[in-house]
């Protein structure tokens, strides 16, 4: 056992879902754990995880009962979750962070949708990102939120690689 697993006394649980309604099976358990005085300490639906809830309990036993006759479960999966799978789901940097200067990134929204960009500004206080769009047939820059562009290519440094 890792040192990590030893610090925390709770055991994580994985429930299988039928895609698209974990948000339905999470409320319906929180119902569930509720009423039957159930004790399960978290529920987790993580957004870029599709088709799963994390349960935290004492045990598997109070997860198959706060599971069971739920409608969208599909089943629990057996074993325990360690929490650093879960972390990642948990803690959430905002994109901002990860770029910089003369990045390549996409852009996922707006009138410039899937065209390919490269980062001339960054204002984090603001979290806005100036591009210069690779694909234009004239250089035009244009200020976009940080949510609406993808990271494709980090820039190569100083010494030579990233």
């Amino acid at each position: 056992m890792e040192k990590d697993e030893e610090e925390y006394s709770t055991k994580i649980f994985a429930v299988r879902t039928t895609t698209g309604q974990e948000g339905n099976v999470a409320k319906l358990i929180a119902t569930k754990v509720e009423m039957n005085k159930i004790p399960i300490k978290a529920i987790l639906v993580p957004e870029t995880l599709r088709g799963y809830v994390f349960i935290e309990a004492d045990g598997p036993h109070f997860v198959e009962k706060a599971i069971a006759g739920v409608k969208h479960v599909r089943s629990r999966v057996p074993g325990i979750v360690s929490f650093s799978e879960v972390e990642k789901y948990i803690v959430r940097k905002p994109i901002i962070e990860e770029l910089s200067e003369n990045d390549i990134v996409e852009v996922t929204g707006g009138p410039f949708k899937g065209m390919r960009a490269k980062i001339t500004r960054i204002d984090r206080t603001k979290e806005e990102v100036t591009l210069e769009l690779l694909e234009a047939t004239f250089t035009l820059p244009i200020t976009v939120h940080s949510d609406y562009v993808k990271l494709v290519e980090k820039a190569k440094s100083e010494s030579g690689e990233a």
